[in-house]
């Protein structure tokens, strides 16, 4: 097994160059591995969330969305609650959660990659939202009083985790009594061999690092979590053409909550 804080400083170089180097990206070129061109694999699509949802962002924030799907739409988030995303990046899905919970509600975002943070507050300050925080972190160890959050939402990032029965333990030590789970996140159907697993820029671009599907659920379920439920699983097949080595892989929707 790699040690963890290898992965997480290959993950943390990965992103960084991509707030960094990358000044605005069209959302048409967006991806979870930033620019395909360089030869990454990544499971990941730009053409994420119905295109109303993003009316009113700056390119700044959508050209960053480095996600696999829409984690906010199957969240149904409601005025007055409060949002926690894990890996929030340049901020997305925390400004999208915003305007769902309104004035009243609040929204943290958790990253633990400084430029990318950098870049989130930017936007936050030039758009003027008032009711999102960013905070530096890992999601193995949240910086989150227990039992403070209604949602948590994750948008193509527990994949990167060295350690995710500690990220589920987390998100239920976060999470109030009925509290919600919305993820969406690269599974597989299958086993990587351990070379795949040793491949640090395929983990970085969100293949290597991802587990079965089951397993996926398994630890919800080990972490407290019930009502467990995949909403959509779609083949990546096309976008991560298959290797030696290498499972199905498919990005998939997942919900959970936490008893009441």
């Amino acid at each position: 097994m790699l040690d963890p804080s290898t992965i997480h400083q290959s993950v943390q170089r990965h992103y960084g160059a991509i707030a960094e180097q990358v000044p605005v990206i069209q959302p048409s070129a967006a991806s979870c591995c930033g620019d395909s061109s360089a030869g990454g694999d990544c499971a990941c699509s730009a053409d994420l969330y119905d295109p109303s949802l993003l009316e009113g962002l700056p390119v700044d924030v959508t050209g960053l969305s480095l996600g696999c799907g829409d984690p906010v739409t199957i969240a149904a988030l409601r005025p007055g609650e409060t949002v926690l995303d894990l890996g929030s990046g340049g901020g997305i899905d925390c400004f999208l959660a915003a305007r769902q919970v309104g004035d009243t509600g609040y929204v943290i975002g958790v990253d633990m990659t400084p430029a990318m943070l950098a870049r989130a507050n930017a936007s936050k300050v030039r758009m003027g939202v008032a009711n999102v925080e960013f905070r530096e972190g890992h999601i193995e160890n949240l910086p989150v009083e227990d039992e403070t959050v209604d949602v948590v939402m994750s948008n193509c990032v527990i994949n990167l985790s060295p350690d995710k029965p500690a990220v589920f333990r987390e998100v239920f030590r976060v999470l109030k009594p009925g509290g919600r789970v919305s993820i969406s996140d690269i599974v597989t159907e299958g086993e990587f061999s351990p070379a795949m697993r040793a491949n640090m820029l395929s983990w970085a671009d969100c293949v290597s690092g991802a587990i079965d599907a089951e397993e996926y659920m398994d630890l919800l379920r080990r972490a407290g979590f019930e009502d467990i439920r995949i909403v959509d699983k779609v083949d990546a097949d096309s976008v991560v053409p298959r290797q030696p080595g290498m499972p199905r892989v498919f990005s998939a929707r997942i919900t959970a909550a936490k008893p009441a």
